[in-house]
C-alpha cells in the first residue's frame, strides 16, 4: 500500500463526453500534458476508463469504446504521467451508464409507481441513466473493473462513482424481495432491501478491483461519507471528501466531513472544484484566491488535496485552469512538511445526528451543520463523531437537538461523565417518555404549545447587543430548574399565529411577563438547552443565538479550552500535531466570502442561476492574539513556511502569541522539548 498511498496535490479529471462529439483526444500531446501538470505542481491525476455516458477511453472487450476515439487515450495519459512521477488513479462510472441502457433498459432503477428513478426520469430529459445494482448490470460493471485493472495494472487506485441504490422495484428487485421475505408493498422493506443490494455491490466491486492486486486502492464515491456507516467505510481503502463549496455543499460542509473522517482510521483528501459553479461546467473559473483558501482549509483539517477539473473532448488541459490551480498547489507544496502525518486535535465532540438517527435529505443533517457552524465561528477545536469513537478523547460532548440515546449509548456516556467529561444536550436529545436520561437539574413538563417563543438568557449568557426577549422561531421543551442553575427565562407569545389569531407580518409578540419556564440549565458537568438551537442556527443563522450557545459552551469548558483568539467569526482555527517531529501546528484561515448570483432564468440549457459564495480578494488580518493551553513544553514558535521565529510569553501552563499579520492561511508551529 505504501507505493500507492495518497498524494497531496491531486486533480480529479472528469471526462463525461457525448458519443456525438468527434475528435476525441485528437489534440492530446504528451509534452504539453506533462508541462501543464508539472507547472501546476500536480502530483496525481485521476483519469477515465469509463464515463457516465457509458463509454470507454481505451480499447475494451467488455464495454464500448467512444466511437470517435482512435487510440488508447488512458494508456497515453498514464504513460505521460509516469514519466514525470505523477500518479494516475483510474475512474469508472458505476451508478450511471447511458450506453448499456440502450440494449438493456430493463436494468434501470424503477420506483414503486413503476417510473424511472434517479437523475433522469424521462426519455425527453437530458442526463444520465441510473442503473440498479441488483440486475445483471452489476456483473457487467465488475467485468469492466477487472478489465481496467488487467489493462492498467500500474493504476494508482480505482475510483467508482455514483454509488447509491434506491428502493427499486425492477423485475430483479421484486423477485429478490419475495425470496428474501420482504414485503415490496412496504416502503421500509424496500429500503431494507436496497441496503442489502448496496452491500452486495460493495462486496463484488471491491473484490473485482482487488482481484489481481489485493493492495489496489479503491474508493466508492457517493458525494458524502455517510456518518455512522462504518460497514460501508470498511470497503474504502481511503476517503475522498467531495465538497465543492460553490457546487451546493457550501464552505462549512468540508470541515464537517473532515472532522468526521479524521476518526475513521483512513487516509483522506478533500475534493473541491476549479469551477465557478459545479461539475460539468466548461468555461467556468473560480478565482485563484478561492482555490488557495479551499486547499489551505483542506490541509488545516488534516486532509490532502484534490481539485476537480473537466478535460476538453479533444484531450487538452485548459491553460487558464492550470494557472489557477498552480496558485493553490505551489503554496500546498511549500507547506507539506508541516502536514505529513499531522493528526487534528479537538476539545469538543459533536455526536452526529446522521450517525445516530440516520441521513436526512441534503448534504448534512441540520443539527450537525448548525453545531459545526457555531463551533467554527466560535473558533473551538472540534470533531464530528459517531458512537464508536472514544469519548474520553474530548473535554466536552455535544448531543445536538434530537439524539436518541439507547441503553448502550447511555452506558458509554455515563462512564464518560464519571471520568470527568462534560455534556451539553439540546432539544429532545436524551429525552425519553420517562424524562431526561441524564440529570439536567430540572423537571421536564413536555413540549411547549407555542411556536415560536422567546428567551431572555441569564446574565453572562446573552449576546452583548441584546437584553430584550429573543425570538427562538420554534418550540421548546418546557423545563423548570430545580437543582440546576437556570440559563434564563422563556417568554410566551400572546398566541400562535393562525387565520383566527394573528398580529403583524410574522409571529405574535411576546408577553411582558416570563412564562415560568427556563430556557436551559447547568447542573454539575451537564448543560441543557430547551430549544433545538443547532437546527435553528442552520436555518436562521442569528448571531444572538450563536453567542448564547457559545457562552454556555465556554461555561462548561472553562479553563480547559486549548485555543483562544481574537479572530473574527469568518476566520477559522485548527490545531494538529506531528508526533514524530514533536511539534504542534496552529492553522489560521481567513477569507471574506460574498454571496453572488441568484435564481434567474437565462434561457438555453443553463436556465437556472443560484446564489454562490464567492471568494475574490484576500484581506489581511492584523494583530491576531492566540492563547494556547497545555503548552508548558513549548520551547520555540515559528511562522511557516516563512521560517520566521515568533516571540511568545509563558503564563503558567499557557503561552500567548501575537501574529502581526496574515492573509488566507498561516501556520504557527509550536516546537516541543
Amino acid at each position: 500500500m505504501k507505493a500507492k498511498s495518497l498524494r497531496c496535490r491531486q486533480i480529479h479529471l472528469d471526462f463525461h463526453t457525448s458519443p456525438l462529439i468527434e475528435r476525441i483526444g485528437a489534440s492530446f500531446e504528451k509534452k504539453a500534458w506533462q508541462e501543464s501538470l508539472r507547472r501546476a505542481r500536480v502530483d496525481s491525476i485521476t483519469c477515465f476508463s469509463k464515463c457516465h455516458h457509458g463509454l470507454s477511453y481505451h480499447p475494451t472487450a467488455v464495454g464500448t469504446i467512444h466511437p470517435h476515439l482512435k487510440f488508447d487515450l488512458l494508456r497515453a495519459q498514464i504513460d505521460a504521467c509516469r514519466e514525470i512521477g505523477v500518479k494516475v488513479p483510474v475512474y469508472l462510472s458505476a451508478g450511471v451508464d447511458n450506453t448499456i441502457t440502450q440494449p438493456h433498459p430493463e436494468w434501470r432503477e424503477l420506483d414503486a409507481e413503476g417510473r424511472l428513478s434517479g437523475w433522469n426520469t424521462s426519455p425527453l430529459q437530458p442526463g444520465f441513466h441510473k442503473l440498479c445494482f441488483n440486475t445483471p448490470y452489476l456483473d457487467y460493471l465488475c467485468a469492466q473493473i477487472r478489465e481496467a485493472c488487467r489493462l492498467f495494472p500500474e493504476a494508482d487506485g480505482i475510483f467508482l462513482d455514483i454509488i447509491f441504490q434506491g428502493p427499486c422495484c425492477c423485475h430483479w428487485c421484486m423477485e429478490s424481495m419475495a425470496e428474501g421475505g420482504y414485503d415490496a408493498a412496504k416502503e421500509e422493506d424496500r429500503l431494507r432491501h436496497a441496503e442489502q443490494v448496496l452491500e452486495k455491490y460493495f462486496q463484488k466491486t471491491t473484490a473485482a478491483a482487488q482481484e489481481a492486486d489485493p493492495d489496489m486502492p479503491v474508493f466508492h464515491n457517493s458525494g458524502h461519507i455517510t456518518r455512522g456507516r462504518r460497514d460501508q467505510v470498511a470497503y474504502q481503502t481511503h476517503l475522498e471528501l467531495e465538497s465543492l463549496p460553490t457546487g451546493g455543499w457550501g464552505y462549512d460542509h468540508f470541515p464537517e466531513s473532515a472532522t468526521y473522517a479524521a476518526h475513521l482510521g483512513k487516509d483522506y483528501l478533500g475534493m473541491t472544484g476549479k469551477f465557478h459553479t459545479s461539475w460539468g461546467e466548461f468555461g467556468g473559473f473560480k478565482h485563484p484566491n478561492a482555490l488557495r483558501y479551499e486547499c489551505a482549509a483542506m490541509i488545516a483539517f488534516g486532509a490532502k488535496c484534490s481539485i476537480g477539473d473537466q478535460l476538453h473532448p479533444e484531450g487538452t488541459l485548459d491553460p487558464s485552469t492550470y494557472e489557477v490551480i498552480r496558485a493553490a498547489y505551489a503554496e500546498v507544496e511549500a507547506k507539506e512538511p508541516w502536514c505529513g502525518g499531522a493528526v487534528p486535535l479537538s476539545d469538543i465532540a459533536i455526536l452526529s445526528s446522521e450517525a445516530v438517527n440516520g441521513k436526512k435529505p441534503g448534504h448534512s443533517n441540520p443539527p450537525d451543520t448548525g453545531a459545526c457552524r457555531i463551533l467554527l465561528e466560535g473558533h473551538h477545536l472540534f470533531s464530528l463523531i459517531d458512537t464508536e469513537v472514544d469519548f474520553t478523547l474530548f473535554k466536552l460532548l455535544i448531543l445536538p437537538d434530537e439524539i436518541t440515546v439507547n441503553e448502550t449509548l447511555k452506558g458509554k456516556i455515563d462512564a464518560y461523565l464519571k471520568g470527568g467529561g462534560k455534556l451539553l444536550l439540546s432539544g429532545t436529545s436524551a429525552l425519553s417518555e420517562k424524562g431526561f436520561l441524564f440529570d439536567i437539574g430540572a423537571e421536564p413538563e413536555g413540549e411547549s404549545p407555542f411556536s415560536p417563543d422567546y428567551i431572555v438568557p441569564a446574565e453572562g449568557f446573552q449576546a452583548d447587543f441584546v437584553s430584550s426577549p429573543l425570538v427562538m422561531y420554534t418550540r421548546s421543551q418546557r423545563i423548570k430548574a430545580r437543582k440546576g442553575k437556570s440559563l434564563g427565562q422563556v417568554f410566551d407569545p400572546f398566541f400562535n399565529r393562525d387565520f383566527r389569531h394573528f398580529s403583524s407580518h410574522q409571529h405574535t409578540p411576546n408577553r411582558s411577563e416570563p412564562s415560568g419556564y427556563d430556557c436551559g440549565t447547568l447542573h454539575g458537568n451537564i448543560g441543557y438547552l430547551a430549544h433545538p438551537v443547532f437546527t435553528l442556527y442552520t436555518g436562521f443563522g442569528a448571531v444572538a443565538h450563536r453567542e448564547y450557545v457559545l457562552a454556555v459552551i465556554d461555561s462548561l469548558l472553562g479553563e480547559a479550552r486549548t485555543v483562544r483568539s481574537n479572530l473574527p467569526s469568518q476566520a477559522r482555527v485548527t490545531l494538529t500535531r506531528q508526533s514524530s517531529q514533536k511539534r504542534r501546528i496552529v492553522h489560521l484561515l481567513y477569507a471574506n466570502k460574498h454571496a453572488r448570483g441568484g435564481k434567474i432564468s437565462v434561457g438555453g440549457t443553463a436556465t437556472q442561476g443560484s446564489t454562490i459564495e464567492v471568494i475574490e480578494g484576500l484581506e489581511p488580518l492584523h494583530d491576531v492574539h492566540l492563547t494556547i493551553g497545555d503548552a508548558s513544553g513549548i520551547r520555540r514558535a515559528t511562522l511557516e513556511p516563512q521560517g520566521k521565529e515568533v516571540p511568545f510569553i509563558h503564563k503558567g501552563n499557557t503561552i500567548e502569541i501575537t501574529v502581526d499579520s496574515f492573509s488566507c492561511h498561516q501556520m504557527v508551529v509550536l516546537h516541543e522539548g
